[in-house]
């Protein structure tokens, strides 16, 4: 009995996170640009991202926060991940926000609680470095500098629901800072894996992404001073009101293997991902594994008219790469890990980030 009501759990898991997907199976190219908040696409952990996105069925721990929240089930007791990334490099300094788009810091940790479930916590912050400010009479600046500010909270609770069912939910609080402008919205994820097999080596993923509210920008950067009539003698201030926008939703389904030759691993996976306001996406990856010591991985990334400069909708094209080395610290289990991953973009030189993990 125990068992049909877990698979009448899984169908109604995986109905409701394909009813808002059921007609853009086909992607949105044409709506390619036109999603706000597009730091929620940006993986910022070095093991999942070096995969390329594609072990979404496959994710274990708290890396699953980004890719699959019901791989964080598999948490044994306390994780913590703390990763650099230098996102869209463009000059010769790694992890310096003046030689790339932005350098990413993030920080995860995740505790397992009673028998069954885990709750996670993941802050990802975005520096853009110093930007000159300009107006509309001082078009070169000179007046000083601004920041931006993103950052991404996000509080998950995944739950093992049988020995082949797992599960879990994130809650999303988004906040984008400019120079006296801001948003800030909140967004879900959920997703569930199935693992089956004889030696539990075959498992079935699906993660739904970013579903939210619209968000837009207020503050007194969209206000500014205006003359009423023709005299100069009457001023007034105007407030500006800026359009709203939607989040990047999407849908990633995922399938992998495990093939296990005694102290060998190596895993092949595949991910579909469809997109709200972009092409859809197929992902395919693969792991080999020693005494899960030492890792390393490869993926690719593939959407139609990839090569095409004209038509592609990521800057993220193609190959990716990464590997990790784990530590054993003593007998009481627990492992200290270090993990790179490189994502090859066009343009800019490619993403780089490196992290470290300690499982207690």
């Amino acid at each position: 009995m125990k068992q049909i009501n877990n698979r009448i759990t899984v169908i109604g898991l995986v109905l409701l996170l394909l009813l808002p997907f059921s007609d853009i199976f086909a992607g949105n190219p044409q709506r390619a640009g036109q999603a706000g908040a597009a730091e929620l696409l940006i993986n910022p952990w070095a093991r999942t991202s070096g995969w390329g996105g594609a072990n979404v069925a496959g994710v274990q721990g708290l890396e699953g926060i980004y890719s699959n929240v019901a791989g964080l089930a598999f948490t044994e007791s306390t994780e913590l991940i703390f990763a650099q990334t230098s996102w869209l490099q463009y000059g010769s300094k790694m992890f310096s926000a003046n030689d790339a788009v932005s350098n990413i810091s993030s920080f995860g940790f995740s505790q397992k609680v009673g028998e069954s479930g885990v709750l996670g916590l993941a802050v990802m912050s975005m520096d853009f470095g110093e930007i000159e400010i300009t107006t509309v009479d001082l078009p070169d600046g000179g007046i000083g500098t601004y920041s931006p500010r993103f950052m991404n909270l996000g509080v998950s609770y995944a739950r093992i629901f049988s020995n082949s069912i797992f599960g879990g939910v994130t809650v999303k609080v988004i906040s984008e800072q400019i120079s006296n402008v801001g948003a800030t919205g909140i967004a879900l994820d959920a997703g569930i894996q199935y693992v089956t097999g004889a030696e539990d080596n075959l498992k079935f993923g699906i993660a739904l992404k970013n579903v939210g509210p619209r968000m837009s920008f207020t503050g007194d950067g969209l206000s500014f001073r205006g003359i009423v009539g023709d005299a100069d003698d009457y001023k007034m201030t105007v407030e500006q009101r800026s359009s709203q926008f939607e989040l990047p939703a999407l849908l990633n389904i995922g399938i992998s293997y495990d093939v296990n030759i005694i102290k060998h691993r190596v895993t092949g996976a595949g991910t579909f991902t469809s997109n709200s306001f972009q092409k859809d996406q197929y992902r395919v990856g693969c792991e080999y594994s020693y005494k899960e010591l030492f890792m390393i991985r490869t993926g690719y990334t593939y959407e139609e008219g990839i090569n095409d400069d004209a038509t592609r909708t990521t800057a993220l094209r193609g190959p990716s790469a990464g590997f990790t080395v784990e530590l054993p610290m003593g007998s009481s289990g627990t492992t200290f890990g270090v993990d790179y991953s490189y994502r090859h973009t066009d343009p800019f030189q490619g993403s780089h980030t490196i992290g470290a993990r300690i499982n207690l």
